[in-house]
């Protein structure tokens, strides 16, 4: 059946009180990078940013506008990677069918430029309550009637050479069946959709369920972490304080994105042209962390872009809890020079760690429990780390939700 999206745009609102109780670790201000160099990261070499959109539709499922127009109304918005992800549901009317599908590809191709633009179909797997999954490099999709929950879903993946991600998750209510884990497709689903639209899903779905982030990674898949603009009308790319992901890439090809992906070489913004890179021990994120124990020095290059280049921004480093992030960290600081705080981690704690930078002035649309230091303006996040060696066993924390 097709299901229809609904978005609620963010609004900004009211100055947020400071939140107690967090240790705050101290930055050096100073000036933000010159524009001209946003694209190079000052913390990591070989890589450049190219900033993508890669989950869109058109009037081939429930979108307003003609796919024929989507790729250029991308590109001239200035993104850099972009997809087509129309809908496969059980209804030919408004999912895709095999017409569809072929056209898809057709429009991806005569847009593809490599090394400059580059263009892909994918589609969005859609169930009303079990969840959305967009599923990229496959030369077929499938749709409800052949794949009708997420087992089906993925024994179909497990058998392509695609790549997918949960989508806005917390709108439908079982929530990938609670993101039960399958390890056949564990190289594969690569991204969990953090902003969606003008939406910000750390705590999407609360108090209902518990939050999106910590459900997912503490059932153990390995997602780097997006965010999409979901397109449903004619203008795509140009709409403000929509999602959007930044692909640290070697080239961007189509090879290049796919291999950005797999390495989970990416973070998750709503801010245009924000460029976010991190390292921690001198790990990029969306890698393993060679470490049980011990100390963890975070570095962090981050240019929010002209209207954030004096703000005064809030850095959170997120661990694991039972049903919200702890908040292992807090720095208060400037835009402009690279950021370094050390935080103490133990893998008894759980195995991965996120870096969440927020704007500490304005409220979280969708907060989470009352307190907790995430209920600010939620502005990008970073590919997760995971924790490895030693012979403790990961868990998850018992200690309060609130990240106190």
């Amino acid at each position: 059946m097709s299901v229809p999206h609904h978005h609620n745009r963010v609004r900004r609102r009211s100055l947020l009180a400071a939140a107690g109780g967090l240790a705050v670790l101290a930055a050096t201000p100073g000036r933000a990078q010159a524009a001209g160099r946003r694209r190079q990261s000052k913390i990591s070499r070989g890589t450049t940013l190219a900033y993508a959109d890669l989950h869109n539709h058109t009037l081939l499922s429930d979108g307003m506008g003609e796919p024929e127009l989507a790729f250029g109304s991308m590109r001239s918005a200035g993104v850099d990677v972009a997809a087509l992800t129309d809908h496969a549901t059980d209804q030919a009317l408004t999912g895709l069918t095999a017409h569809k599908w072929r056209q898809l590809g057709k429009l991806a191709d005569v847009a593809y430029r490599p090394g400059d633009y580059t263009t892909m179909r994918g589609f969005e797997w859609s169930h009303s309550h079990l969840g959305h999954i967009n599923i990229w490099f496959t030369d077929e999709f499938t749709d409800l009637n052949a794949a009708g929950d997420t087992t089906k879903l993925y024994d179909w993946l497990a058998g392509t050479s695609g790549i997918a991600s949960f989508n806005h998750p917390g709108r439908q209510r079982e929530q990938f069946g609670d993101f039960a884990y399958d390890p056949r497709i564990a190289d594969r689903m690569v991204a969990l959709e953090m902003f969606n639209n003008g939406d910000d899903y750390l705590f999407g779905g609360w108090p209902t369920h518990a939050s999106p982030l910590v459900t997912c990674l503490n059932a153990g898949w390995r997602t780097g972490l997006t965010g999409v603009s979901d397109e449903h009308g004619a203008d795509w790319g140009h709409d403000e304080d929509k999602g959007r992901t930044g692909l640290w890439v070697t080239r961007n090809t189509r090879s290049g994105v796919l291999a950005a992906m797999r390495e989970r070489r990416f973070f998750a913004s709503r801010v245009d042209a924000l460029r976010l890179d991190a390292t921690a021990n001198g790990v990029r994120m969306g890698s393993r962390l060679p470490l049980a124990k011990g100390d963890v020095t975070f570095r962090i290059d981050l240019d929010p872009g002209p209207v954030l280049s004096e703000r005064p921004l809030c850095l959170q480093v997120l661990r694991p809890g039972t049903d919200a992030p702890e908040v292992a960290g807090l720095v208060h600081f400037t835009p402009g020079p690279v950021v370094e705080v050390t935080v103490p981690l133990d893998i008894a704690d759980g195995d991965w760690v996120v870096l969440r930078v927020s704007d500490p002035a304005l409220d979280n649309p969708t907060p989470g429990p009352e307190g907790h230091a995430s209920n600010d303006f939620g502005l990008a996040y970073s590919s997760p780390w995971w924790l490895t060696g030693g012979s403790t066993p990961a868990k998850s924390s018992t200690r309060h939700p609130s990240g106190r």
